[in-house]
């Protein structure tokens, strides 16, 4: 394949990268979108799976012919950061997209995280702050809105909006030296500082938790040199203080104990059993938020008992407070202290609108269907926007309700395929007339079009015809050393089209439930003839309606009519990937091999649906400068 060389001399290439990659739906759809004079040029993408790479490599740098470089490395290591820079070579990057997990970035409680450090939002931000995009998505799952009660969300936002540039960092330290340290108790003050400090991208952050955590320390023997001899030394809330500012400060060694911890339950394969709980219970007994948690009641005990150190256990309190703050509630303290001088608030508002580099309002609520794909998925995009650049609010939706893509539309032309079977070629569909009337010629994301095609034509077809030319077949190979190898290479019409070989009477389980279109309603008539299943659940498809949310697991979905479980290929197709994206690896792998394989299933399952990526893609053309 080789692009068009028409396409792009008249346009102008936005880089863009792709974080998280996992299969490619972000890249595939920003590749796919264009305007009258601008479309994406993909640069780099990177994951820490070698399924993901093959993928990438197969699709992008072998058949599209494009030259963009992949990094597999996990994106926390201390290298990673300059890899990447590396791999640009000077590049500058005008869209970041990505999706990592925001699991670990949660609060127990009122606390929150103590160090990011540990979590891929966090290096996922660092990435934005060293190459400073234009803008930068971050997609997830819709729960997130709601999680913890919806402070999740919101600290969020606030790390978003608390990078900084470095460049006018300095004339806010000036500010703070002028206008607050004569008015701020010294040791706060001195904590609020070394805070603000460390949003410098090249500070020396552990040398700057060093310097926080002896001035904390400090301050426990101003408050302890109050108190008898004997209680100082032995009271239970003073040493859970001390003790618990030394398991703060050795971070490392207590990141390395819960590490040791959680490979070996992995190796062991403890799960649902007696021993996980246990477990669980070292990781998060040693975690920040709940030493912090037992410091601060610690604190608050020594308060209520020791009246005489009650100001020194004030200033105690908000300096861990302080630790746990975005650069964002960094400034809503300093806001605070000067509640009542209008004058030196506007001029703080003035520096803040040059300091922040990136705006962003409310995260963006997605459902796929709206944008062409056959399937109700629900996603959320937080969408930055750096402050040279126009704010973005809303993705339009392409299609209307009336005209959602069916379930039948985009898979009547695959029903082909028997129980055990392997199909390589088109062939002859189990037609059903009863559901024919839904299929509609459609535009390329979804829209109906008297000149356009069956949403099951433009799989086939391909969505890239505009930018490339498909003069090379899409292949499958097993491994990236034989990527090079062109005899190892696989060539068919069609792909990843395959299903289990299962036995009569799983077969029959598939059927009943089938029949009665819910798996709730069938349990009972499985239960009567001894076909009852541990399995939580099994989603009949609706022909007539889109799929819900396509997930990693095949036997989770019973096919309409054939009453089996999907093939990837189809499941490819709920998700808007044309047939010529071609999923490399294992189909399907068991137990905790599913977490460092990758099979195929899962690559498409995790995947973002490439037209809601395009309908995204779009809407940033539109906007960007």
């Amino acid at each position: 394949m080789a692009e068009r060389k028409e396409f792009t001399a008249t346009r102008k290439g936005i880089k863009y990268l792709d974080l998280f990659a996992g299969a490619g739906g972000f890249s595939e759809g920003f590749l796919q979108a264009y305007t009258d004079d601008k479309y994406f040029d993909f640069r780099l993408a990177s994951d820490i799976n070698e399924n993901c790479e093959l993928t990438h490599r197969v699709r992008y740098n072998k058949m599209l012919g494009l030259d963009a470089d992949f990094l597999r490395q996990d994106i926390m290591e201390d290298s990673f950061l300059p890899n990447l820079i590396q791999r640009l070579n000077g590049q500058e990057i005008d869209v970041v997209t990505g999706g990592p997990s925001c699991q670990s970035f949660s609060l127990a409680g009122r606390r929150r995280k103590l160090d990011k450090r540990d979590d891929l939002f966090y290096h996922y931000l660092k990435v934005i702050k060293a190459l400073r995009p234009k803008y930068f998505i971050m997609e997830n799952v819709k729960g997130i809105l709601t999680k913890d009660g919806g402070r999740i969300k919101e600290r969020i936002l606030r790390e978003i909006r608390s990078i900084v540039d470095d460049m006018k960092l300095d004339g806010l330290l000036a500010f703070l030296d002028e206008n607050l340290k004569s008015i701020l108790d010294a040791s706060l003050y001195s904590c609020l500082y070394i805070k603000t400090c460390m949003e410098h991208s090249d500070a020396d952050i552990d040398k700057l938790y060093e310097t926080y955590f002896s001035n904390l320390e400090q301050q426990l023997r101003n408050i302890t040199i109050h108190l008898p001899y004997s209680v100082s030394k032995s009271d239970t809330s003073v040493n859970t203080i001390r003790h618990g500012l030394l398991l703060l400060k050795n971070k490392k060694h207590r990141d390395d104990i819960r590490k040791q911890v959680i490979q070996l339950k992995t190796a062991s394969h403890i799960d649902n059993d007696t021993f996980v709980g246990n477990y669980n219970a070292i990781v998060e007994t040693i975690s920040d938020e709940s030493i912090l948690e037992s410091l601060l009641t610690a604190v608050d005990t020594i308060t209520d008992v020791y009246g005489d150190c009650e100001d020194g256990a004030k200033t105690l309190k908000k300096s861990l407070e302080i630790l746990t703050f975005t650069f964002d509630e960094c400034i809503d303290f300093v806001r605070e202290q000067f509640a009542n001088s209008k004058k030196t608030l506007d001029f703080l508002e003035r520096m803040m609108k040059v300091i922040r580099l990136y705006n962003i309002s409310e995260p963006v609520v997605l459902l796929s269907s709206n944008y062409g794909v056959p399937q109700n998925r629900e996603r959320v995009v937080f969408i930055g926007c750096r402050n040279d650049q126009e704010l973005i609010n809303e993705i339009p939706c392409t299609v209307k309700e009336k005209d959602k893509v069916k379930v039948y539309e985009a898979l009547w032309d695959l029903n082909m395929i028997d129980n055990g079977d392997v199909v390589s070629e088109y062939k002859a569909p189990a037609i059903i007339q009863e559901y024919e009337p839904v299929k509609r010629l459609r535009g390329v994301q979804g829209e109906p079009e008297k000149k356009g095609h069956l949403f099951s034509e433009w799989s086939k077809m391909g969505r890239l015809g505009h930018r490339f030319t498909f003069d090379e077949a899409p292949f499958y190979v097993s491994s990236i050393k034989d990527l090079n190898t062109k005899k190892k290479h696989q060539y068919m019409e069609l792909f990843n089209h395959q299903t289990s070989c299962q036995n009569e009477k799983v077969r029959e389980r598939l059927r009943i439930i089938a029949k009665h279109k819910d798996y709730a309603e069938a349990k009972k008539e499985l239960k009567e003839k001894g076909l009852d299943s541990h399995k939580r659940n099994y989603t009949v498809l609706n022909p007539l309606g889109q799929s819900p949310t396509v997930c990693t697991m095949p036997d989770d979905f019973i096919h309409y009519s054939a009453y089996r479980p999907m093939t990837v290929r189809e499941m490819a197709r709920l998700q808007s990937f044309d047939d010529s994206f071609v999923f490399q690896g294992k189909r399907q792998t068991g137990g905790n091999n599913r977490q460092k394989e990758i099979p195929q299933y899962t690559l498409v399952g995790n995947a973002v649906p490439p037209l809601m990526a395009r309908a995204i893609a779009n809407t940033i053309l539109n906007h960007i400068k």
